[in-house]
Order: structure tokens, then C-alpha cells, then sequence
């Protein structure tokens, strides 16, 4: 199994497809099997990197305080154990937070951003969509099939994925993002709100936003494959046009 030393920790990590370069940041309390169908999908175009974040999946899991500057360390600090010095990124959720870091602080290693069901900054509390929540009582419950020991994230990586998650305020640092970005997001998504995906849009000078039917997980339901060509288009031809900067336009 691929795995590589990055700083205090092993990662475990995959690579998919061929074509350009893009690194996959996945979210909150799931290892990357979960987005497996959707990181296949843009397996077709790209050479899709994806892993493990600290504390899930079978990268491991310190009980230490986390923090989304430090998550975005790792990442940055896989790509050079593996010779990528530069490539996409596309984040989900949490993993969209560690990718605004990333494009924030290292902007020489980011071609083009794709941010889906995120924003830059936390509500200090997590609100989970139905879907997200059978997901996870299903991994309290150990009832994910497939779903080895090693794989399942103990309750304390949890918590620290979560706290670093919540806390996170990245809205100081949207200015500093170069990379021209996509923003997709669901109309209805509970946990990370409208309003603050339409404000992280504003904060990035080249940036559009786009929203689709459902809530958090839109992207891995019903809306996959029009996330998907979405994405491969804008990574493909970006055109620096404007687009809404208020709800009401949407």
C-alpha cells in the first residue's frame, strides 16, 4: 500500500488516470474510498492524486490539537515527496479550507482551484445534512461495508478534524489567492452556508461561483456527473468571466 513520510506523519495516498496534474482534498471524518466514484470520475481527464488527511483513512491519526494550516502542510508536504511541484486542486469541505490555505500560502504550487461545499470561514459549530448524518452513524456503528479497522477514525481524530475545521477563519487570506477558482456549491447545504460561499467568492479577485440543487453532499448524489463535467471544464478553459457577487442574483 503507498504511503510516504510527511513531517509527523505517514500518508497514505493514491494516483488515478492520466493527463494534468490535480490533488484531491477530501473533508471531514471520511477517508478517500468515499469519494472514490467522484475522483474516478475526473480520473478520466486528470492524474488524480488523492489521500488521507491526518487522523482518518489509513494515514495516521496523532491525538493532537489539528489545525487547517497544518493539514495544508501535509498536503503540500505530499506533492514534494512525490516530485509534484505544481498541479489543480480541487477541495470538498474541510478539504476546501486546507486548499484555500494551500493557494493562500504556497501559490507557485497551484495552477487552478476548484472549491466545493466549502467557504473560508467556520461556523463554530457543525450542521449535517440527513445524508451526511446516516453516513455518519454508520461509521459509529461500524456498518460501512468494506470498511477495515484501520480505515475507521477513532472519535478523538474525529473531534480534532472537527475542531480544526469549525475554528478555521481563512477570510484574511482570500486576497492573497492567485489561483483563478471555481466555487460549487448545494442551494439548500445546512453545514456550510450559502451566504458564506458566495462571500469566499467575492473575497477571491478570479473566481466564479455556481450552485446546484441539494444540500452538502450534492456532489456525490444525483448532481455528480454535472459536478464533474463542471469541473473538468473550468480546469480546462478558464475565461475569467464575472459572475453574481449577491444571493439575490442567484
Amino acid at each position: 500500500m503507498p504511503s510516504v513520510r510527511v513531517g509527523d506523519v505517514d500518508v497514505y495516498y493514491e494516483i488515478h488516470g492520466e493527463g494534468p496534474p490535480l490533488v484531491f482534498v477530501g473533508g471531514l471524518g471520511v477517508d478517500m474510498t468515499v469519494f472514490a466514484p467522484f475522483t474516478g470520475r475526473l480520473a478520466r481527464s486528470f492524474r488524480v492524486l488523492t489521500f488521507d488527511n491526518r487522523g482518518a483513512g489509513r494515514t495516521d491519526k496523532p491525538d493532537i490539537p489539528y489545525s487547517i494550516p497544518m493539514m495544508a502542510e501535509d498536503t503540500v508536504g505530499l506533492m514534494d515527496a512525490l516530485g509534484l511541484p505544481r498541479a489543480h486542486l480541487v477541495g470538498v469541505s474541510m478539504g476546501g479550507r486546507i486548499a484555500l490555505e494551500i493557494a493562500a500560502a504556497h501559490p507557485a504550487r497551484i495552477d487552478r482551484m476548484v472549491l466545493i461545499a466549502t467557504a473560508a470561514t467556520g461556523t463554530g459549530r457543525l450542521r449535517k445534512s440527513v445524508p451526511a448524518r446516516v453516513l455518519g452513524l454508520a461509521k459509529r456503528l461500524h456498518l460501512l461495508p468494506g470498511v477495515s479497522p484501520e480505515r475507521r477514525q477513532p472519535h478523538y481524530a474525529h473531534q480534532r478534524q472537527l475542531a480544526a475545521s469549525t475554528s478555521y477563519d481563512g477570510t484574511d487570506r482570500l486576497p492573497e489567492i492567485q489561483a483563478p477558482t471555481l466555487i460549487l456549491h448545494g442551494r439548500r447545504d445546512r453545514s456550510m452556508k450559502p451566504a458564506a460561499a458566495l462571500a469566499t467568492r467575492v473575497g477571491i479577485r478570479d473566481s466564479e461561483i455556481e450552485f446546484f440543487r441539494g444540500g452538502h453532499m450534492f456532489f456525490m448524489l444525483t448532481q455528480r456527473d454535472a459536478v464533474a463535467d463542471r469541473v473538468e471544464d473550468f480546469l480546462q478553459d478558464w475565461r475569467g468571466r464575472r459572475w453574481p457577487t449577491s444571493l439575490a442574483q442567484i
